[in-house]
């Protein structure tokens, strides 16, 4: 079995139809697996994970800007 790093390095190589192919199939596998998805088209899948991730960013810079606030007010 290959590791994630060598299947990622060997990404890059391959053609746009082939990366197209490959999503194809992983999105394939999240259906069949009955994996969370909140939205599925032809463009790609968005996750549950997905969504926390952004979710967690969005959160992470409004404390960021919270904290230059204060940092302006005090």
């Amino acid at each position: 079995m290959r590791t994630i790093q060598e299947i990622s390095a060997d990404l890059s190589s391959l053609s746009t139809d082939e990366l197209q192919h490959i999503e194809r199939v992983i999105r394939d596998l999240y259906r069949a697996r009955h994996e969370t998805i909140i939205y599925d088209d032809g463009y790609g899948i968005w996750t549950e994970q997905d969504q926390v991730s952004a979710a967690a960013e969005v959160f992470q810079q409004f404390e960021k800007e919270e904290n230059l606030e204060d940092d302006v007010d005090a």
